[in-house]
């Protein structure tokens, strides 16, 4: 600015030195604005002659002795003194004064109206730095009043990008503290402070004596909540409460939902709630009251209490505000404080599941047993799972410790305790094994008759829900096709004798010395499974999940080229539940995310686009630790095969609690051995005391049921979605018929994030495109969100704008043309016409 103010000058002096005549122009700079710059200005017809206090005299000389031809430019970086005391004033009489003061030469650089000069010259000693000044005209203010030149000195300060007064509180409010503001302490220098208490009044309605930023935070906080909690407020708050709710609401339901700066609305919050102990205040309030209400944690912190409260009583009845327990689940956890709290709800509304089955009866016989457990049954393990899944991120337990002992004791004793022996019952029917496909038939059934290259991903326990929950995620992606169906597994259910059913065989055996083989071969490690497959299908090949999932693209082609089958084993399940059993349902996660990227991975490099995936059993977990009324002792014998859940032998055991079924029924053999095997949750008394949570071997539909979800994927199929965009500048007016936005793209780009094409303009409520259409192909793959952030200009029509109707600024994916987000604003700006002429 200091240099285009030097060129206004230099341009303005030429023409008092146009013509023949001699002329002498003083210039007297009262505060020496230019001191810093006169030695650089060249005159095109004069010369420039710097006068001191001292050299008055010898000045007269020059000019009226010396040199009596040449133009001069005479500046003085002080005031014209007094006649008495100016020894010049005589030359002055037939000389020209100029005049360059800071604020005229801003206004007319700036274009503002001559009314508006007094605003400049009150704010002076603003604009006497030149990087503040650049700051100023950086902000390109077009329409200039006098809330638009305040709010610009405001917006340089605070260095926002835009002329907004929202982003001027943004800053104040974020990024510095509530006390001792350094931005306050500026506008206070710059004399602006008063301006911008009036301009919070105006623009919010906040108006107190001895205005501050906390009282105007908690004017803020207190209007949103009042808007959004149906009761009276607290006789204290409601000198809080603003008349001009709408623009607070606006403002906070922008900073709240900005990327940039929703931790620091957290914290907002947490302020207003500590210093009008909002926690108390409300808890007097009727929680369906709070519903709604989205301002401070803690009335998540008293809607949880609520919940947990009609949980633990078994009020699965109970509804607020019209919303039932489940639905209320669910609103809360997409509202704000979903980041503390989404965990919690998403554990009650699986505690609200397991409640409401607390009265579970099983079906009787064993298809309807199967039938009602893939439907439906299958859901409450899964509840279960989720429950302490998320039970086990709270830092403190206490509130929910009697919910959890009721979880615990339905589930196992309501749920498993009824199930188990009606599926006992059922196995012991004589067609149960022509009910459902069997683990023993798997290769024949799935695999055999395929005429595409098939990968067998084999998930060492992963049961029927865990399954179901990966098919779900995988039909979330629009390429993928999906069947999922139960097969069931041998008996007894666990790893070897599982993995060796999977695999192609005439013959399946568990020998007198409890050797697991299959057509007479020891199959237990990967090369001797590899055999058995390729001696039924040449081309195939087995491999460990562990060995490929880090392959690049042509590391990963040569894995499966020229392949038919290959069986992948991931152990990510079973590896965890029989060392860290605790951690087994987190496992059970990080298995679907493996699997699903897995899939994803190979589709995408290695062209293959058949997947099945399968397990050689299932498991039983439950939290509390097995008791001694849980065990089922004295049965260890030398000539017995001995498991925690499960004992084979050539006699059956005629014991209360157990079942005995043929190992030779089970597995397709003559073999004359007995499975003996708890009808219940219960276990066999076995050395050690670990590993009694997590077990599997036995006969559940937890243990027996596996999933076998059979995936179709599309050529080049991989599930992305588009990288999206969000406005960051905190606007609701626009006042500039020029006017600059901030945004960011949300997400890297990356091998799921995929470039989009946005366009974006700003319409009217009856759809009148009002703005320019800015073009912005969000391809960023900088991790570093400030390096995704992006500006775009928007020039509007120059027309008429009604403050009483709606205008938006819209975003629209150029691929489909739907709309991505649409956001509010008002259009306040003047409006200059030229009188029809086009000039």
């Amino acid at each position: 600015m200091a240099e285009l103010n030097l060129k206004q000058i230099v341009d303005k002096l030429n023409t008092e030195f146009i013509g023949e005549h001699r002329k002498l122009v003083f210039w007297y700079d009262d505060a020496a604005d230019f001191a810093d710059d006169i030695d650089s200005m060249e005159l095109e017809n004069a010369k420039v002659y710097k006068l001191t206090k001292d050299n008055q005299f010898y000045t007269k000389y020059l000019l009226e002795k010396e040199d009596t031809t040449t133009n001069y430019l005479i500046y003085a970086p002080f005031p014209k003194p007094p006649v008495t005391e100016n020894h010049l004033e005589d030359t002055m009489l037939y000389s020209k004064r100029f005049y360059a003061d800071m604020a005229s030469l801003l206004s007319v650089d700036l274009g503002i109206d001559e009314k508006y000069k007094p605003v400049i010259e009150k704010h002076i000693k603003f604009f006497g730095h030149k990087d503040r000044l650049k700051r100023f005209y950086d902000l390109e203010i077009e329409n200039f009043n006098e809330e638009n030149i305040l709010t610009g000195i405001m917006s340089a300060v605070c260095r926002t990008r835009t002329n907004s007064f929202d982003e001027v509180i943004r800053v104040l409010i974020t990024e510095d503290s509530l006390t001792d503001n350094k931005y306050l302490a500026e506008f206070a220098k710059y004399d602006i402070e008063g301006d911008f208490w009036k301009l919070c009044e105006q623009q919010f309605g906040f108006s107190m004596d001895a205005p501050n930023l906390e009282k105007l935070v908690i004017t803020m906080f207190v209007t949103y909540a009042d808007r959004y909690i149906d009761a009276e407020m607290p006789k204290s708050w409601k000198k809080f409460i603003s008349y001009k709710s709408g623009n607070i609401i606006a403002f906070l339901d922008n900073l709240m939902n900005n990327i940039l700066y929703r931790e620091k609305y957290d914290e907002l919050s947490q302020y207003v709630a500590d210093c009008l102990n909002v926690s108390e205040e409300l808890s007097k309030y009727e929680v369906d009251t709070l519903v709604d209400c989205d301002s401070f944690a803690c009335v998540d912190v008293l809607l949880i209490r609520w919940i947990v409260g009609r949980l633990c009583a078994e009020d699965c009845l109970a509804e607020l505000d019209g919303h039932s327990i489940y639905d209320l689940c669910g609103i809360r956890a997409k509202m704000h404080f979903a980041s503390k709290f989404s965990f919690i709800y998403e554990m009650l509304d699986s505690a609200y599941w397991l409640v409401n089955n607390a009265r579970y009866e099983a079906p009787n016989g064993f298809q309807k047993i199967i039938d009602a457990y893939v439907s439906r049954d299958c859901l409450i393990d899964n509840h279960y799972r989720v429950f302490y899944l998320n039970y086990d991120k709270l830092e403190n337990t206490s509130e929910f410790e009697e919910l959890r002992d009721l979880v615990e004791n339905i589930y196992t004793n309501e749920y498993l305790g009824k199930l188990l022996p009606k599926w006992n019952e059922g196995l012991l029917e004589d067609d149960a094994l022509k009910q459902i496909p069997l683990q023993r038939n798997f290769f024949s059934k799935f695999v055999r008759s395929t005429n595409v290259r098939t990968v067998v991903i084999i998930s060492d326990a992963m049961r029927y829900e865990v399954g179901r929950q990966l098919y779900e995620r995988m039909m979330d992606n629009p390429k993928c096709s999906a069947t999922l169906q139960p097969m069931l597994s041998v008996l007894p259910s666990y790893t070897r004798l599982g993995m060796e059913a999977l695999l192609p065989h005439k013959t399946l055996e568990l020998t007198d010395d409890f050797r697991e083989v299959v057509d007479g071969k020891y199959a237990i490690d990967l090369a001797t499974r590899q055999a058995v497959l390729q001696s039924y299908e040449p081309e195939s090949k087995c491999v460990q999940f562990d060995d490929i999932k880090n392959l690049k693209g042509l590391e990963l082609r040569d894995v499966f080229t020229a392949q038919s089958v290959i069986y992948v084993y991931h152990d990510q399940i079973d590896n965890t539940g029989e060392h860290e059993e605790d951690e087994v349902f987190t496992a059970c996660e990080k298995a679907i995310d493996e699997i699903a990227k897995l899939i994803q991975k190979i589709s995408g490099s290695a062209n293959t686009y058949r997947f099945i995936v399968t397990a050689d059993h299932g498991f039983i977990y439950k939290r509390d630790k097995v008791t001694a009324s849980d065990k089922i002792g004295g049965m260890s014998d030398a000539s017995r095969l001995v498991k925690r859940r499960y004992i084979v032998s050539k006699e059956p055991i005629n014991e209360q609690g157990v079942c005995n079924i043929g190992l030779g029924y089970m597995l397709g053999s003559d073999d004359e051995k007995i499975i003996s095997y708890s009808c219940s949750t219960n276990v066999f008394s076995v050395p050690g005391g670990a590993g009694l949570n997590y077990v599997h071997g036995g006969s559940s539909p937890q243990e027996m049921l596996v999933p076998v979800l059979d995936i179709k994927m599309d050529k080049g199929a991989v599930e992305t979605r588009p990288a999206q965009i969000m406005l960051v500048s905190l606007v609701q007016k626009i006042t500039n018929l020029i006017t600059s936005l901030d945004f960011i793209q949300s997400d890297p780009v990356s091998d799921v994030v995929k470039k989009a094409d946005y366009k974006l303009y700003f319409i009217s409520d009856n759809n009148e495109k009002i703005s320019n259409e800015n073009i912005y192909i969000a391809d960023k793959r900088d991790e570093d969100v400030q390096k995704r952030l992006f500006r775009m200009r928007f020039t509007f029509k120059n027309k008429k704008y009604d403050k009483d109707r709606k205008y938006y600024l819209v975003a629209y994916d150029e691929s489909n043309d739907v709309e991505v987000f649409r956001h509010e604003v008002i259009m306040d700006l003047a409006f200059s016409d030229n009188f029809g002429f086009d000039l």
